[in-house]
């Protein structure tokens, strides 16, 4: 007790109160001079200096990795495949930067800014099959439902600020929704909160417990979740498994402009001083050769150019951001002819002219914006160049042809419009080889008409589909579909079967 009272002033009154206590000890402990504890110099708390986006992300991931067989399996996979996150740490340079300030600004969970990998790999012209685009993979009516528009110009599922500011709008609504769980919050951004919540009322009503590794939900819902938080894992430690991210500098690379009204992008490239397919690639969410005429007013451009550009947009008139041409009217054209020969719309015709209805009168003229270079000058993205040396801009579908009874290599090759030494490169033939009937070669076509960006999308068939329908749905042609799957006409889709599409994202606005 003396030991535990050494130093201390005991206060009377709790001395009074204790029978146990010798008054004299009290005495003797109360006049004893107070004796100062130790004090241990402190020492300045260490700033850490944090150069790297991938470093202050990872400072940040909380959310706690349970272990569950799917995320071990998807841990797996991306230590086995290293190149795939080595790939899009470069790909994300420009915009990673911009996701996790604004999710800091929000005080949302940094694993947030880890989507745009699981959701597309982080290529803003990601399509999915089920017609969802960009790098956070809005469909069309839940981009509109938080703000984003999406029209013959512009696609705000592509451009990156706007949609990353709906998609974390989108999740806050999720989190309150879903009763501030972030687990749930995540996978309703995958399948929507009323599927996650009536999943919850089936294991409420069946006595189950409800956190998520819980829940019965559709199979790819239930791996999105654990998708996320393997990746979080590997990216929080990718030191220590040996994971190799492309260091991106903790400052801003781009800058949003407001440019006011619509621009000519080759005219904004000019401005900035930089290369037109380094533009469109900070801008994908624009389709055509300029920027949208009603807006958004927005470009994004590297981060030391912005201030520059400002200037020279200030200078120029704003007769000079876009070129015109004086147009008169033939015998035959409508306002969709001449539209879609100038590379522009009906309304922005129409607006311009001051045109009600459709009706236009041959001799008369109308005032039409134009691009002021080539289409082929244009290009949407530098990604894009290398794609088509890849696959050919993906606009090469093949078909099959079943070789008959007097058939050749030049014969065959007439037929198609191509040379023998393709058809037979095509076949692992040589030109002087002798077709046997019935054996099958390949035909490989090109489709000269389909420009822009375009993604390869595997459609799963599903009761009640068919061509048309199909086809609408993501823009292309009847024909197009045939040719691409060797679809027989006399024959049905079949749920189930798996088709084969060549999507261009720049014109698929459904």
């Amino acid at each position: 007790m003396l030991a535990f009272l050494s130093g201390c002033q005991v206060s009377p009154q709790f001395i009074s109160d204790s029978d146990n206590i010798d008054p004299d000890i009290v005495a003797e402990v109360n006049s004893q001079p107070e004796t100062p504890e130790p004090t241990t110099p402190q020492q300045a708390p260490q700033v850490v200096e944090i150069t790297d986006v991938w470093q202050r992300l990872r400072l940040q991931l909380n959310i706690p990795v349970p272990e569950q067989a799917l995320v071990e399996r998807y841990r797996e996979w991306y230590l086995a495949n290293p190149k795939h996150l080595a790939q899009i740490s470069e790909r994300a340079g420009p915009f990673l930067y911009l996701i996790v300030d604004a999710i800091e600004k929000r005080g949302l969970p940094m694993e947030l800014a880890l989507l745009p990998i699981v959701e597309s790999a982080f290529d803003p012209f990601a399509y999915s099959p089920g017609a969802a685009s960009g790098l956070w993979q809005f469909t069309s009516p839940m981009a509109r439902h938080f703000g984003l528009k999406i029209n013959w110009w512009y696609d705000g599922r592509r451009d990156v600020p706007a949609a990353t500011t709906a998609a974390l709008d989108m999740m806050q609504y999720l989190y309150q929704k879903t009763g501030e769980n972030w687990l749930y919050a995540i996978a309703a951004y995958n399948s929507g909160e009323g599927r996650i919540l009536n999943a919850i009322k089936r294991n409420e009503a069946a006595g189950k417990p409800t956190d998520f590794w819980s829940l019965s939900l559709p199979s790819e819902t239930e791996r999105y979740v654990p998708q996320l938080l393997a990746l979080a894992d590997v990216i929080k430690h990718a030191d220590q498994y040996g994971i190799q991210l492309a260091a991106i500098d903790n400052k801003p690379a781009v800058h949003v402009v407001d440019i006011g009204s619509q621009i000519d992008l080759a005219k904004a490239a000019s401005l900035a001083e930089i290369d037109i397919t380094d533009l469109q690639q900070l801008n994908p969410g624009y389709n055509h050769w300029a920027t949208a005429p009603k807006g958004p007013h927005k470009l994004v451009l590297p981060v030391d150019k912005a201030e520059e550009f400002s200037a020279a947009l200030a200078a120029l008139p704003a007769e000079e951001r876009l070129n015109w041409v004086r147009y008169q009217i033939r015998r035959g054209d409508s306002l969709g002819l001449i539209a879609k020969k100038h590379r522009t719309t009906v309304d922005i015709i129409r607006s311009i002219n001051n045109i009600k209805g459709n009706n236009i009168v041959a001799g008369k003229h109308l005032l039409i914006p134009i691009a002021q270079q080539d289409a082929t000058d244009y290009p949407l993205s530098a990604e894009q160049r290398v794609l088509a040396q890849q696959n050919r801009n993906s606009s090469r579908y093949s078909s099959k042809y079943q070789v008959k009874s007097g058939d050749s290599l030049w014969k065959i090759a007439r037929q198609f419009k191509i040379s023998t030494s393709e058809l037979a490169n095509w076949n692992g033939l040589s030109a002087k080889d002798t077709l046997k009937p019935g054996k099958t070669l390949v035909i490989w076509h090109q489709d000269d008409n389909r420009k822009g960006v375009v993604r390869t999308v595997k459609y799963k068939v599903r009761n009640g589909d068919s061509l048309a329908a199909i086809a609408s749905k993501f823009k292309v042609s009847v024909s197009q579909l045939r040719k691409w799957n060797q679809l027989n006409e006399k024959k049905y889709l079949q749920p189930g079967q798996m088709l084969t599409l060549y999507v261009d994202v720049t014109s698929s606005n459904s």
